[in-house]
C-alpha cells in the first residue's frame, strides 16, 4: 500500500456540464419560499435557498449518492430524512444504505438505518412529530431480501419496526398521510424484480392498503371497484381539501387513475388513458391538491392537471420529460417543486413557468473518451438527454455552457472522435450509429442496421444490439471503425458498409431473450436484450488482436482481426457482465477486465488479469470492498502496472498491478464511475451522477514508491508545462466547471509539515532567478478590493505534512512596487516566462533539491517562438522601467515621510524654522516629480476617469497591452515604449538632480541645529 499522504494534494476538478441529471425526490418547506431540497438518483441531496437560482450539494461527504426519498419535518424544519436508492429500478440504476438524518437542515447527516432496503419509494414525517417516519422500502432489485415493506419509526430512527410487508419479492413504493389526519395513512406494495435480461413489475404481492392507527396496523384494500386480478405498480394520494378524496394511479390489466369519495371504502375508474399508464413501473405517482379536492397532477413522460376530479387532463410546460416527483405547498399551491430526468425545477405561478436545470451538474455518463484537440474535449453520453462534448479548460477561466455542444448522438453509448481531427466524432445509442462533421454541423447515420426494433424481444432478432453497445475506433488506423451485438462488425469506410467479423460469440440462451415487462405491461427495451458483446477492445501494441466480452460471461479473442475466435473465458461465476475490458498499452498480450455481477444481486469486485492472450487469468480485486462492484478498469499508459479502477462507489488506484487496491477518492463526491480514461497527464471520469470530473497531473502516481513515505522531502519531477495566458478575473458565482490550477504544477511532500520556512526558486537555462516564491506571508499593502470576479494571486506556497501542489503562474518576479497604489486592474506584474528550460530548487532547513521544468509553448501558437521573444524582451524592458519608476516614487515617499516626522518632532522650536522651511522647498520640489511620476489622487480602480493618468497608471495599462496574446509587439507598441520610456527618464533625470544636489545641502542645514538627517534608502519597495 502507499501511504495517501504522499499522493493527497491532487485534488478532483468538476468540469461538468451542468445540465441536470435524473432525480425523483423534490421537497420544499411551507412558510419558506425560497427553500427547496433535492435528491439527484446518483448524485446525493441538493439545497436551494434562492427559489432554484443556486443548488448547493449537500451530500458529498457520505458514502452513498442514490436518493429515492426525501422529506422535511413539517413540526421541526431543521429535521431531514433521506431515503437512499431511488425506486424507478431502471437498468442503470443504483443503490442506497438505508435511510439519513440530518437535524441541521442538511449541513451534515447520519445513517439511521434500514440499511438493506437498497432501494426507497417514498419517505413522510408525522406532521406533529418530528421522529415518527413512515418508509417504503422496496427492498433489493435484483433479487430476493428480507427488508423490505413499510417501516416505522417513533424514535427518529433508532429503532425501526417493519409494520407491513408480504414476502421477500414484494417491497413498498409509496405511502402518505391523510394531510388533516396523520393517523390515517395509506400505502401500497409491489412485487417487482430486475434481471440482466429482463424485467418484470406486478404479481401478487402488489396491493393497496389502509391504516388507522399511524401506519401501526394495516387493512389491505381490495374489491369495492378496485381492479381485479394481478396488481402492479400503484401511487397513491390523499387530497388535503377533502380527507375523504383518494386518488391511486394503478398498474392492472384494467389500470388507471382510481379516484374515492369515501376515505377509500368505495372505488372507480375515473381515467384509463393510456399516456397516464404507459410504462407503468416507471411512472404511476400521483399527486392531490391540498386547497381543490378535484385538481389532482399524473406525472409521466410528460406532467399533466386535472381540474375536475381526474376524468380530463392538460399537459404542463414542465422542463424536460419523463418526470417522477412533485411537491406542492400546502399553504400555497402555486408553488410546486418538480423532479424529473432532467433534474429539479420549481414554479411559482401553478406550473406555467419554471425555473432552469441547466445549474445541476448531476449528468448521468455511460463511457468517457476525449479528443486530440487542445484543450482536449471530454465525451459522453448523458442517461436521458443527448450526448455531449465538453472542454477540459478553457481561456476564459471557467467551463461554462459556450464550452460544450452536442456531438450529434443519444443518451446511451459511447462517444469516439477520430484522432486526426476532432471535429468528426461517431457516437451510439442502442445499434444506431451516427457520424457527426461539426465542421458542417451534419449528422449521418451509418448504423449496421438502421431497423427500429422498439416493443420486440431479442429471440428473433436478426441482430441484438443492447442499450450501450460497443463503439471503437481502432487506434491503428482511424478509418477502421468497429461494433458489436452478437457478433463484431467492422467498417473500413467509416461506416458506409459493414463486414461481420465473427459469428455468434454469446451463450445464445433463447430463455434470456424473451419479451420484458412482466404479467401486465410489456416494457421491451434493448436495455434487456441478453447474449450480446458488451465490451470490445482492440489492442493499442498488436494490431488485429481483439478482445471481445459479453453480459452473459464469455471473454473471446482473435489475433487475427476477427478471422479466427478463441473462448478464453477465466474461471468466474456464470453470466456475469463483462463490463470493460482494457487491452494493456504497454503488452499486446497483456490485458485487464472488469466484470459486474450487480444485476444478479452480487455486489462483490471482480477484476481479472491475463499476460498471454486469455491462456491464463489471476483474479486482481484485493482491497476494493463489497458494494464497490467494478464497471471500468485501466492501465496507466506511462507506468506499466499502475492501474485505475471505476466502481459503484469511487475511484481506487492499485500501484503494483492489481495486487492491492486503495481509494483514490480523495475530494471527488461518490458516485458510480461507469468510465475512466488517462488523456496525457489527466486521469478523467465519467460519473453515473455527478458529470464530468478530472484528476490533473496524476504525475505523483507515477513516481510514488512504498519507501517515498520515509523520505523526509521529496520534490516530484514536475510534467511539461504548457505557457498560456490565464485570465486575471472571471465569474464563480454561476453555474460553472472549473478549469485546471493555473500555471505550471510543483508537486512536493514533507513528511512532517516544516517548521521553517520553506521556498522555492524558479530559474531560467543559465541559472538565473526568474521568481522566488515562500511559505511565509509577507506583509504586503494591497489595493483594497472593489470586484468580486478578480482572480487573488497565490502569495505564498503551501507547506503541510504530506503532498503539497502549487502552480507557478509562469510569471517573473513582479517590479518593485509602491505601497498603496492604486490601479485600474491588477496592477504591474512580472513578465510571462518563455517556453525553454527550467530549474524548480525546493529549500528547506538549508536543504534543497532541484528539478527540471520544461515549459512548453502553446500548441496553438507553434512556431511563434521569434515572436515570444521579441514580446517578452519589450515585457522585461518595461517591468524594469516600472521597477525604476516605482523605486523613485518610495524613495521621494521615504523622504517626505521624514520631512513631515521633523514637523511633528521639532514643529514649535522657532530657532529650527529656516531649516524646516528649507525642507517644505525640498518637498514642494519633489512633489512635482512626484505628480509627474504617479497620480497621487487615485484612490479607486476608476479614480483616473478624475485624475488623469500619470507615468505609473500609463506604465501599468501598457504593459498588460503588450502582455496579451503571443505575438511580436506592434510598431505603435514599439513607439509607446520609447515615448513613455523618454517621459520617465526627463523625470528621473529630475530626481536624479535634487538627490545629488539639493538633498545633501538640505540635509546639512538640518544637521547644522543637531536634527536628524535626511536619507535615502536606495532599495526600498516591496520586491
Amino acid at each position: 500500500m502507499i501511504d495517501e499522504k504522499l499522493f493527497k494534494g491532487i485534488q478532483w476538478r468538476q468540469v461538468g456540464p451542468f445540465r441536470g441529471g435524473r432525480a425523483l425526490a423534490i421537497e420544499g418547506i411551507p412558510g419558506e419560499p425560497d427553500t427547496y431540497y433535492f435528491g439527484a438518483v446518483a448524485g446525493g441531496v441538493w439545497k436551494t435557498i434562492d427559489g432554484g437560482a443556486n443548488w448547493t450539494p449537500l451530500f458529498d461527504k457520505e458514502n452513498i449518492s442514490s436518493i429515492g426519498a426525501i422529506a422535511v419535518a413539517p413540526s421541526d424544519h431543521n429535521v431531514v430524512y433521506a431515503g437512499t436508492g431511488d425506486a424507478a429500478i431502471r437498468g442503470n440504476t443504483t443503490y442506497g444504505i438505508g435511510v439519513y438524518k440530518s437535524i441541521d437542515a442538511g449541513k451534515t447527516w447520519k445513517n439511521v438505518g434500514l440499511k438493506d432496503s437498497r432501494q426507497i419509494g417514498a419517505l413522510i414525517v408525522d406532521p406533529k412529530d418530528a421522529d415518527v417516519v413512515l418508509v417504503a422500502a422496496l427492498g433489493h432489485a435484483f433479487g430476493p431480501n428480507q427488508e423490505r415493506g413499510i417501516f416505522r419509526t417513533a424514535d427518529g430512527g433508532k429503532t425501526w419496526t417493519k409494520v407491513l410487508s408480504k414476502d421477500a419479492n414484494t417491497g413498498g413504493i409509496d405511502v402518505v398521510f391523510d394531510p388533516t389526519n396523520s393517523n390515517i395513512v395509506f400505502a401500497s406494495l409491489w412485487q417487482a424484480r430486475r434481471q440482466p435480461w429482463f424485467f418484470s413489475s406486478g404479481g401478487p404481492g402488489s396491493g393497496l392498503y389502509r391504516s388507522e392507527d399511524n401506519g401501526v396496523t394495516w387493512k389491505h384494500l381490495e374489491g369495492n371497484g378496485l381492479p381485479d386480478g394481478i396488481l402492479g405498480k400503484i401511487g397513491v394520494a390523499v387530497s388535503g381539501a377533502d380527507p375523504n378524496r383518494i386518488y391511486a394511479i394503478i398498474e392492472a390489466k384494467e389500470g388507471g387513475l382510481y379516484r374515492s369519495d369515501d376515505a377509500g371504502q368505495q372505488w372507480s375508474r375515473v381515467n384509463e388513458d393510456g399516456r397516464f399508464r404507459q410504462r407503468a413501473w416507471y411512472f404511476s405517482k400521483v399527486y392531490a391538491d391540498p386547497k381543490s379536492a378535484d385538481t389532482v397532477y399524473l406525472v409521466n413522460t410528460g406532467l399533466f392537471r386535472s381540474v375536475d376530479g381526474g376524468k380530463n387532463f392538460t399537459l404542463l410546460p414542465a422542463r424536460h420529460g419523463d418526470h417522477h416527483g412533485l411537491w406542492i405547498d400546502p399553504q400555497n399551491p402555486l408553488r410546486i417543486g418538480n423532479a424529473n430526468d432532467g433534474g429539479a425545477s420549481i414554479s411559482t405561478d401553478g406550473g406555467k413557468t419554471w425555473t432552469t436545470q441547466n445549474n445541476q451538474p448531476t449528468a448521468q455518463f455511460y463511457h468517457v473518451a476525449t479528443d486530440n484537440a487542445f484543450p482536449y474535449h471530454i465525451y459522453g453520453a448523458q442517461q436521458d438527454n443527448s450526448n455531449v462534448g465538453i472542454a477540459s479548460r478553457t481561456d476564459s477561466g471557467v467551463i461554462g455552457r459556450e464550452d460544450w455542444f452536442i456531438a450529434g448522438g443519444g443518451e446511451c453509448g459511447f462517444v469516439v472522435p477520430d484522432s486526426r481531427d476532432w471535429r468528426i466524432i461517431y457516437s451510439n445509442s442502442e445499434g444506431y450509429i451516427v457520424r457527426y462533421d461539426k465542421n458542417k454541423e451534419e449528422v449521418q447515420d451509418v448504423s449496421p442496421m438502421p431497423l427500429d426494433n422498439s416493443g420486440h424481444g431479442a429471440a428473433n432478432l436478426p441482430h441484438r444490439f443492447q442499450w450501450v453497445s460497443p463503439l471503437m475506433l481502432s487506434p491503428h488506423n482511424p478509418d477502421t471503425l468497429y461494433t458489436a451485438a452478437e457478433c463484431v462488425f467492422k467498417s473500413t469506410d467509416h461506416g458506409q458498409s459493414w463486414t461481420q467479423i465473427s459469428g455468434d460469440l454469446t451463450r445464445n440462451d433463447k430463455s434470456k431473450q424473451q419479451p420484458s415487462g412482466g404479467p401486465l405491461t410489456n416494457d421491451i427495451t434493448s436495455v434487456e436484450y441478453y447474449d450480446t458483446v458488451f465490451a470490445l477492445a482492440e489492442s493499442p501494441v498488436k494490431k488485429g488482436t481483439l478482445w471481445a466480452g459479453t453480459d452473459d460471461g464469455l471473454i473471446q479473442v482473435t489475433t487475427d482481426d476477427g478471422q479466427h475466435w478463441a473462448n478464453v473465458t477465466p474461471k468466474m461465476p456464470e453470466w456475469s457482465t463483462v463490463s470493460i475490458i482494457d487491452a494493456s498499452p504497454h503488452d499486446g498480450s497483456t490485458a485487464y477486465v472488469a466484470v459486474d455481477r450487480h444485476r444478479l444481486d452480487d455486489f462483490k469486485p471482480y477484476i481479472f488479469k491475463t499476460t498471454d492472450l486469455g491462456k491464463t487469468w489471476s483474479s486482481i480485486a484485493n482491497g476494493i470492498p463489497e458494494g464497490a462492484y467494478v464497471r471500468a478498469v485501466r492501465e496507466d499508459p506511462k507506468r506499466k502496472g499502475l492501474l485505475y479502477a471505476g466502481t459503484e462507489t469511487g475511484v481506487f488506484v492499485s500501484f503494483d498491478d492489481g495486487t492491492h487496491w486503495q481509494p483514490l477518492q480523495l475530494n471527488l463526491p461518490v458516485s458510480p464511475i461507469h468510465d475512466l480514461v488517462v488523456k496525457d497527464d489527466d486521469l478523467v471520469v465519467a460519473t453515473h451522477g455527478r458529470s464530468f470530473w478530472v484528476l490533473d497531473d496524476i504525475t505523483p502516481l507515477r513516481q510514488v514508491t512504498t519507501q517515498s513515505a520515509q523520505t523526509d522531502t521529496i520534490l516530484y519531477q514536475p510534467e511539461t508545462a504548457l505557457r498560456l495566458h490565464y485570465p486575471e478575473e472571471f465569474d464563480k458565482r454561476q453555474p460553472v466547471g472549473d478549469n485546471p490550477p493555473p500555471g505550471a504544477i510543483i508537486d512536493y511532500y514533507f513528511k512532517t509539515a516544516p517548521k521553517d520556512e520553506v521556498t522555492l526558486d524558479i530559474l531560467d537555462a543559465s541559472g538565473k532567478l526568474v521568481r522566488h516564491l515562500s511559505s511565509k506571508e509577507k506583509k504586503e499593502s494591497e489595493q483594497p478590493p472593489e470586484w468580486p470576479d478578480r482572480v487573488e494571486r497565490a502569495k505564498t506556497i503551501p507547506a503541510n505534512e504530506g503532498m503539497n501542489r502549487f502552480a507557478w503562474d509562469l510569471r517573473y518576479d513582479d517590479p518593485v512596487q509602491i505601497p498603496g497604489a492604486f490601479y485600474s486592474g491588477n496592477g504591474p506584474r512580472g513578465p510571462l516566462a518563455l517556453p525553454g528550460e527550467y530549474q524548480i530548487k525546493l529549500t528547506v532547513a538549508g536543504k534543497s533539491q532541484t528539478a527540471p521544468l520544461h515549459l512548453a509553448i502553446d500548441p496553438r501558437t507553434k512556431g511563434a517562438e521569434g515572436a515570444l521573444q521579441k514580446q517578452f524582451t519589450l515585457s522585461a524592458q518595461v517591468n524594469d522601467r516600472i521597477s525604476q519608476l516605482h523605486q523613485a516614487v518610495n524613495e521621494i515617499r521615504d523622504l517626505k515621510s521624514q520631512i513631515q516626522t521633523l514637523h511633528k518632532r521639532f514643529g514649535d522650536d522657532q530657532r529650527l524654522k529656516p531649516a524646516l522651511e528649507a525642507a517644505d522647498g525640498l518637498d514642494h520640489k519633489m512633489s512635482d516629480v512626484e505628480q509627474q511620476l504617479i497620480q497621487v489622487n487615485m484612490k479607486g480602480s476608476e479614480g483616473n476617469l478624475a485624475f488623469p493618468n500619470m507615468l505609473n497608471e500609463k506604465f501599468d495599462s501598457f504593459s498588460h497591452f503588450i502582455d496579451a496574446g503571443d505575438t511580436e509587439p506592434t510598431k505603435p507598441q514599439l513607439e509607446i515604449s520609447q515615448l513613455l520610456s523618454g517621459q520617465l527618464d526627463e523625470q528621473l533625470r529630475k530626481w536624479t538632480q535634487i538627490k545629488s544636489d539639493d538633498v545633501p545641502k538640505i540635509s546639512a542645514l538640518i544637521k547644522q541645529v543637531d536634527l536628524p538627517a535626511l536619507i535615502i534608502t536606495e532599495k526600498k519597495g516591496e520586491e
